[in-house]
Protein backbone atom coordinates (compact mmCIF):
# COMPACT_ATOMS: atom_id res chain seq x y z
CA UNK A 1 0.00 0.00 0.00
CA UNK A 2 2.94 2.32 1.07
CA UNK A 3 4.40 1.39 -2.34
CA UNK A 4 1.67 2.38 -4.45
CA UNK A 5 1.20 5.43 -2.21
CA UNK A 6 4.37 6.86 -2.92
CA UNK A 7 4.37 6.00 -6.42
CA UNK A 8 1.34 7.64 -6.81
CA UNK A 9 2.43 10.78 -5.14
CA UNK A 10 5.32 11.18 -7.22
CA UNK A 11 4.22 10.31 -10.45
CA UNK A 12 1.35 13.49 -9.69
CA UNK A 13 3.61 15.93 -8.56
CA UNK A 14 6.38 15.03 -11.26
CA UNK A 15 3.97 15.25 -13.94
CA UNK A 16 2.84 18.58 -13.58
CA UNK A 17 6.57 19.60 -13.07
CA UNK A 18 7.43 18.09 -15.98
CA UNK A 19 4.58 19.69 -18.13
CA UNK A 20 5.94 23.34 -17.95
CA UNK A 21 9.82 22.40 -17.43
CA UNK A 22 10.09 20.12 -20.14
CA UNK A 23 11.89 17.58 -17.76
CA UNK A 24 11.39 15.79 -13.95
CA UNK A 25 8.83 12.50 -14.69
CA UNK A 26 11.69 10.52 -15.85
CA UNK A 27 14.41 11.88 -13.72
CA UNK A 28 12.11 11.59 -10.68
CA UNK A 29 9.73 8.93 -11.07
CA UNK A 30 12.68 6.33 -12.12
CA UNK A 31 14.59 6.41 -8.66
CA UNK A 32 11.42 6.58 -6.64
CA UNK A 33 10.60 2.75 -8.53
CA UNK A 34 14.03 2.13 -7.82
CA UNK A 35 13.54 2.43 -4.12
CA UNK A 36 10.89 -0.31 -4.48
CA UNK A 37 12.06 -2.58 -7.66
CA UNK A 38 15.70 -3.49 -9.46
CA UNK A 39 17.01 -0.56 -11.21
CA UNK A 40 15.77 -1.87 -15.11
CA UNK A 41 12.11 -2.91 -13.86
CA UNK A 42 11.60 0.61 -13.06
CA UNK A 43 13.03 2.06 -15.69
CA UNK A 44 10.80 0.07 -17.95
CA UNK A 45 7.87 1.13 -15.84
CA UNK A 46 8.53 4.94 -15.89
CA UNK A 47 8.91 4.36 -19.70
CA UNK A 48 5.39 3.05 -20.07
CA UNK A 49 4.41 5.79 -17.21
CA UNK A 50 6.14 8.69 -19.21
CA UNK A 51 4.87 6.97 -22.89
CA UNK A 52 1.39 7.99 -21.70
CA UNK A 53 1.81 11.17 -19.71
CA UNK A 54 3.49 12.37 -23.28
CA UNK A 55 0.88 11.28 -25.22
CA UNK A 56 -1.80 13.13 -23.31
CA UNK A 57 0.04 16.03 -23.59
CA UNK A 58 0.78 16.01 -27.17
CA UNK A 59 -3.02 15.84 -27.53
CA UNK A 60 -3.49 18.48 -25.58
CA UNK A 61 -0.76 20.85 -27.34
CA UNK A 62 -0.80 18.80 -30.93
CA UNK A 63 -1.69 22.30 -32.93
CA UNK A 64 1.26 24.15 -30.98
CA UNK A 65 3.88 21.27 -32.67
CA UNK A 66 6.53 22.86 -34.57
CA UNK A 67 6.98 19.98 -37.04
CA UNK A 68 10.22 21.37 -38.85
CA UNK A 69 11.92 21.61 -35.34
CA UNK A 70 10.92 18.13 -34.85
CA UNK A 71 11.79 16.97 -38.07
CA UNK A 72 15.07 18.29 -37.74
CA UNK A 73 15.72 17.49 -34.24
CA UNK A 74 14.22 13.57 -33.99
CA UNK A 75 15.38 12.07 -37.42
CA UNK A 76 18.15 10.25 -35.73
CA UNK A 77 16.67 10.05 -32.01
CA UNK A 78 14.86 6.84 -33.50
CA UNK A 79 18.48 4.64 -34.46
CA UNK A 80 19.57 6.21 -31.22
CA UNK A 81 17.07 5.51 -28.91
CA UNK A 82 17.04 1.75 -30.00
CA UNK A 83 20.89 1.50 -29.46
CA UNK A 84 20.76 2.99 -25.96
CA UNK A 85 17.48 0.70 -25.37
CA UNK A 86 19.36 -2.45 -26.02
CA UNK A 87 22.07 -1.53 -23.73
CA UNK A 88 20.29 -0.93 -21.33
CA UNK A 89 19.16 -4.77 -21.59
CA UNK A 90 23.09 -5.74 -22.12
CA UNK A 91 24.11 -3.68 -19.10
CA UNK A 92 21.52 -5.47 -16.82
CA UNK A 93 23.27 -8.71 -17.35
CA UNK A 94 26.83 -7.49 -16.24
CA UNK A 95 28.12 -8.13 -12.94
CA UNK A 96 28.63 -6.78 -9.69
CA UNK A 97 31.50 -3.44 -10.63
CA UNK A 98 31.25 -2.35 -6.97
CA UNK A 99 30.63 -3.70 -3.51
CA UNK A 100 31.42 -1.83 0.17
CA UNK A 101 30.22 -2.54 3.89
CA UNK A 102 29.28 0.67 5.40
CA UNK A 103 27.90 0.60 9.47
CA UNK A 104 27.52 -2.91 9.09
CA UNK A 105 25.77 -3.33 6.23
CA UNK A 106 26.56 -4.12 2.46
CA UNK A 107 26.05 -2.65 -0.38
CA UNK A 108 26.64 -2.99 -4.47
CA UNK A 109 26.93 -1.49 -7.79
CA UNK A 110 26.07 -2.84 -11.12
CA UNK A 111 26.93 -1.35 -14.36
CA UNK A 112 23.10 -0.03 -15.18
CA UNK A 113 23.17 1.57 -11.39
CA UNK A 114 26.38 3.13 -12.02
CA UNK A 115 25.61 4.65 -15.76
CA UNK A 116 22.32 5.92 -14.24
CA UNK A 117 22.99 7.53 -11.23
CA UNK A 118 26.26 9.25 -12.52
CA UNK A 119 23.43 10.41 -15.64
CA UNK A 120 21.13 11.79 -12.94
CA UNK A 121 24.05 12.96 -11.48
CA UNK A 122 25.01 15.09 -14.60
CA UNK A 123 21.10 15.86 -15.54
CA UNK A 124 21.04 17.43 -11.88
CA UNK A 125 23.94 19.58 -12.32
CA UNK A 126 22.46 20.89 -15.64
CA UNK A 127 19.42 21.98 -14.70
CA UNK A 128 20.84 23.33 -11.11
CA UNK A 129 23.25 25.10 -12.30
CA UNK A 130 22.10 28.69 -13.97
CA UNK A 131 25.34 28.87 -16.55
CA UNK A 132 25.04 25.09 -17.43
CA UNK A 133 20.79 25.29 -17.53
CA UNK A 134 20.85 28.19 -19.67
CA UNK A 135 23.54 26.09 -22.55
CA UNK A 136 22.44 26.77 -25.93
CA UNK A 137 23.59 24.99 -29.17
CA UNK A 138 23.34 26.46 -32.64
CA UNK A 139 20.48 25.35 -34.96
CA UNK A 140 22.79 23.82 -37.03
CA UNK A 141 23.05 20.71 -34.30
CA UNK A 142 20.22 19.84 -33.65
CA UNK A 143 20.38 16.40 -35.43
CA UNK A 144 23.30 15.99 -33.18
CA UNK A 145 21.05 16.87 -30.28
CA UNK A 146 18.20 14.33 -31.71
CA UNK A 147 20.72 11.51 -31.21
CA UNK A 148 22.20 12.44 -27.69
CA UNK A 149 18.84 12.74 -26.19
CA UNK A 150 17.30 9.78 -27.97
CA UNK A 151 20.56 7.50 -26.61
CA UNK A 152 20.09 8.92 -23.13
CA UNK A 153 16.21 8.49 -23.35
CA UNK A 154 16.49 4.86 -24.32
CA UNK A 155 19.28 3.86 -22.16
CA UNK A 156 18.21 5.68 -18.88
CA UNK A 157 14.90 7.33 -20.23
CA UNK A 158 16.07 10.69 -18.86
CA UNK A 159 16.45 13.19 -21.97
CA UNK A 160 14.93 16.36 -20.92
CA UNK A 161 17.79 17.94 -19.31
CA UNK A 162 19.95 17.31 -23.47
CA UNK A 163 16.45 18.40 -25.14
CA UNK A 164 16.25 21.66 -23.73
CA UNK A 165 19.77 22.45 -24.17
CA UNK A 166 19.39 22.25 -28.36
CA UNK A 167 15.63 23.23 -28.32
CA UNK A 168 16.39 26.57 -26.55
CA UNK A 169 18.22 28.12 -29.74
CA UNK A 170 14.88 27.08 -31.93
CA UNK A 171 12.94 30.45 -30.98
CA UNK A 172 10.06 28.45 -30.12
CA UNK A 173 7.02 30.22 -28.62
CA UNK A 174 6.88 28.32 -24.81
CA UNK A 175 3.41 26.36 -26.28
CA UNK A 176 5.64 25.17 -29.00
CA UNK A 177 8.69 24.10 -27.22
CA UNK A 178 6.67 22.13 -25.32
CA UNK A 179 3.90 20.75 -27.98
CA UNK A 180 7.67 19.76 -30.07
CA UNK A 181 9.16 18.41 -27.09
CA UNK A 182 6.99 16.52 -26.55
CA UNK A 183 6.26 15.19 -29.49
CA UNK A 184 10.01 13.91 -29.58
CA UNK A 185 9.85 12.58 -26.36
CA UNK A 186 7.03 10.20 -27.30
CA UNK A 187 8.56 8.77 -30.05
CA UNK A 188 11.35 7.61 -28.09
CA UNK A 189 9.74 6.47 -25.67
CA UNK A 190 7.98 4.48 -28.46
CA UNK A 191 11.10 3.53 -30.11
CA UNK A 192 12.60 2.04 -26.57
CA UNK A 193 9.73 0.69 -25.59
CA UNK A 194 9.32 -2.03 -28.61
CA UNK A 195 13.01 -2.64 -27.13
CA UNK A 196 11.87 -3.21 -23.57
CA UNK A 197 8.87 -5.34 -24.29
CA UNK A 198 11.39 -7.89 -26.33
CA UNK A 199 12.25 -8.70 -22.75
CA UNK A 200 8.44 -8.10 -20.89
CA UNK A 201 8.83 -11.28 -19.32
CA UNK A 202 11.81 -10.96 -17.78
CA UNK A 203 11.15 -7.53 -16.80
CA UNK A 204 8.33 -8.69 -15.31
CA UNK A 205 5.68 -5.59 -16.10
CA UNK A 206 3.15 -8.36 -15.93
CA UNK A 207 3.55 -8.41 -12.07
CA UNK A 208 3.59 -4.80 -11.26
CA UNK A 209 0.21 -3.99 -13.73
CA UNK A 210 -1.04 -2.30 -10.24
CA UNK A 211 1.57 0.12 -9.67
CA UNK A 212 1.45 0.88 -13.41
CA UNK A 213 -1.94 1.54 -13.80
CA UNK A 214 -1.69 4.13 -10.64
CA UNK A 215 1.20 5.84 -11.45
CA UNK A 216 -0.08 6.35 -15.19
CA UNK A 217 -3.38 7.62 -14.01
CA UNK A 218 -1.88 10.33 -11.45
CA UNK A 219 0.45 11.34 -13.96
CA UNK A 220 -2.18 12.02 -16.61
CA UNK A 221 -4.30 14.07 -13.60
CA UNK A 222 -0.90 15.85 -13.57
CA UNK A 223 -1.18 16.80 -17.32
CA UNK A 224 -4.56 18.30 -16.70
CA UNK A 225 -3.52 20.09 -13.49
CA UNK A 226 -0.29 21.07 -15.48
CA UNK A 227 -2.56 23.00 -18.12
CA UNK A 228 -4.67 24.58 -16.28
CA UNK A 229 -0.99 26.38 -14.47
CA UNK A 230 0.78 26.87 -17.13
CA UNK A 231 0.87 30.64 -16.79
CA UNK A 232 0.50 31.05 -13.37
CA UNK A 233 3.84 28.83 -11.88
CA UNK A 234 7.62 30.53 -11.33
CA UNK A 235 9.71 27.47 -11.85
CA UNK A 236 13.24 29.26 -10.51
CA UNK A 237 12.43 27.74 -7.07
CA UNK A 238 11.42 24.49 -8.55
CA UNK A 239 14.11 23.69 -10.81
CA UNK A 240 16.14 24.17 -8.14
CA UNK A 241 13.88 21.71 -5.69
CA UNK A 242 14.40 18.81 -8.21
CA UNK A 243 17.51 19.51 -9.35
CA UNK A 244 18.93 18.73 -5.33
CA UNK A 245 16.32 15.76 -5.39
CA UNK A 246 17.79 14.25 -8.68
CA UNK A 247 21.35 15.12 -7.29
CA UNK A 248 21.12 13.05 -3.99
CA UNK A 249 18.81 10.12 -5.58
CA UNK A 250 21.86 10.01 -8.27
CA UNK A 251 24.29 9.77 -5.46
CA UNK A 252 22.48 7.02 -4.21
CA UNK A 253 21.65 4.51 -6.93
CA UNK A 254 25.28 5.49 -7.94
CA UNK A 255 26.64 3.99 -4.59
CA UNK A 256 24.08 1.11 -5.12
CA UNK A 257 22.50 2.58 -2.20
CA UNK A 258 18.73 2.11 -3.41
Amino acid sequence: MLTHLSIMIVALLASILTFFSGFGLGTILMPTMAIFFPVAIAIVLTGIVHFLNGSFKVFLMRKNIHFPTLWRFGLLAIPSAFLGAWMLTRLEEQTRVLEFAFLGKEFSTTPIKLTVGLLMIVFALIEGIPRLKNISIDQKYLPLGGILSGFFGGLTGNQGAFRSMFLIRTKLTKEQFIATGSAFSFFVDLTRLSVYFSNISKMGIEDNLSVLILASSAALVGVLIGNRLLKKVDMKLIRYLVASTILVLGVLITLGVI
